[in-house]
């Protein structure tokens, strides 16, 4: 179980971790808080220091209810940030997160490695094309309907089983395309419900039967801190929680907020497994 990075051969039998850096005025957690260069610079090391595989870099929230940001601007604060990291730490491994396939290649042009979209290709018709046409793994989530809307699209049957439908389609989509390295993400947050957040966590060993590596996002998330009754800068130790319980539900990449915590659990996780 291998992804093909800018030539670099990932083994993901292993868990790894992603490390999330937005460039965004607001984000959910660290809205504006990393949009000076060193302050960008200065996470990107700390992040590559403590053990990322890869970092994540965002430029449209993607929260609930986020305003619209044009395809230009998110063009405008992502490519120079995936320069900057670049030219400071070249081996490092950036990801994108984009719904759009202008900026995925924009971006991907100037020396990113992953695609990480939260549409699965569904809110930009060019966006598996353009991934078959560059060669990069592509990480795809589910979703009902926008960040705008998503909020009010909740209403399911039986949502692991619509999910894995879900994913059925668009990896064949994918496949079509000439995507080659797919990684799957359940979505955590995006058109579920808090209760259908853990029911979907409780059964996420059921992705296995696709077949394909599952990221799990979870860090600082409102199924932690509306759980407990906190905020998401208390979420840490909940975080902590669900990315262990990620692990042992089969999840081979965690998407974080907080790499030092997570690259913890995975040694712990993995000490567990060979004992």
């Amino acid at each position: 179980m291998h992804i093909n990075c800018n030539g670099t051969l990932i083994n993901l039998t292993e868990p790894r971790v992603m490390g999330i850096l937005n460039c965004t005025p607001n984000s959910f957690f660290d809205g504006g808080k990393y949009r000076d260069e060193t302050l960008l610079l200065q996470q990107a090391e700390k992040m590559l220091a403590e053990g990322a595989d890869f970092i994540d870099i965002g430029a449209y929230s993607s929260k609930p209810n986020a305003e619209f940001v044009s395809e230009d601007e998110e063009i405008s604060r992502m490519v120079p940030v995936v320069e900057l990291i670049l030219k400071h730490f070249p081996d490092a491994l950036l990801s994108i997160d984009t719904f759009r396939a202008k900026v995925a290649e924009a971006s991907i042009n100037s020396g990113a490695a992953i695609i990480n979209d939260i549409a699965a290709g569904l809110l930009d018709d060019a966006m598996l094309p353009t991934v078959g046409r560059l060669k990069v793994p592509y990480i795809m989530m589910h979703m009902r309907g926008n960040p705008q809307t998503m909020v009010k699209l909740t209403q399911y049957d039986d949502i692991v089983q619509e999910m894995l439908l879900y994913f059925s389609e668009r990896i064949a989509a994918a496949r079509h395309q000439g995507i080659e390295d797919i990684i799957i993400d359940p979505g955590f947050g995006f058109a579920k419900t808090l209760a259908q957040n853990y029911e979907v966590l409780n059964k996420m060993e059921l992705f296995d039967m696709v077949g394909l590596p599952l990221l799990a996002g979870v860090s600082r998330k409102s199924m932690i801190y509306k759980l407990l009754g906190i905020t998401p800068q208390e979420a840490l130790n909940g975080t902590a929680v669900l990315n262990t319980i990620s692990l042992t539900k089969g999840a081979k990449i965690l998407r974080v907020h907080d790499v030092k915590e997570a690259v913890e659990a995975v040694k712990i996780y993995k000490q567990l497994t060979c004992i």
